[in-house]
């Protein structure tokens, strides 16, 4: 089952994660629209590849309710803004897509490659990045999400599945 469904699956969550990406990148939106069935079809992946279901869904409510207090804590400390709960609804996407397991690695992968950017915008280009800059995160944690569903279904995540 895994075999026929897994490239099918791969194409559709990365797809839908490029498609994010470009919007969010663009207009600093996360639609619900794209956010919210991704949530559910993490779940229906799950269970169409034999996964462990509660443990994807879980990692949905984990993720979602992970980058809220981020988003809250941030908010408090700055007295602005800093994520979107778009952001919120995406990781509870890979979540879904990826399990509650591979939250850490999917949230370390996209700070990694927002930090990259953000130094190589500064130090190669010469942007004035400073931390008042906007960067959308979504396109981020699109990376951490695809990457990790990849080296998932790639088996090479780890006995853990990450």
């Amino acid at each position: 089952m895994v075999a026929v469904f897994s490239p099918l699956l791969t194409l559709v969550l990365l797809g839908a994660l490029i498609t994010l990406s470009v919007i969010d990148a663009r207009r600093f939106i996360l639609p619900d629209r794209i956010t919210l069935p991704l949530v559910a079809g993490g779940v229906v992946a799950a269970a169409v590849l034999g996964g462990t279901v509660w443990l994807h869904a879980l990692g949905g409510i984990v993720g979602y309710s992970a980058l809220v207090l981020i988003e809250k804590s941030y908010e408090r400390a700055r007295g602005r803004p800093g994520l979107g709960r778009g952001d919120a609804k995406l990781f509870a996407a890979g979540g879904t897509w990826c399990g509650a397991l591979a939250l850490p690695a999917i949230l370390l992968f996209s700070s990694l490659a927002a930090l990259v950017f953000a130094l190589t915008l500064k130090y190669v280009f010469r942007k004035d990045v400073t931390g008042d800059s906007m960067i959308a995160f979504g396109p981020f944690l699109a990376f951490g999400i695809g990457l990790v569903w990849v080296l998932q279904q790639t088996g090479l995540s780890g006995p853990a599945g990450f």
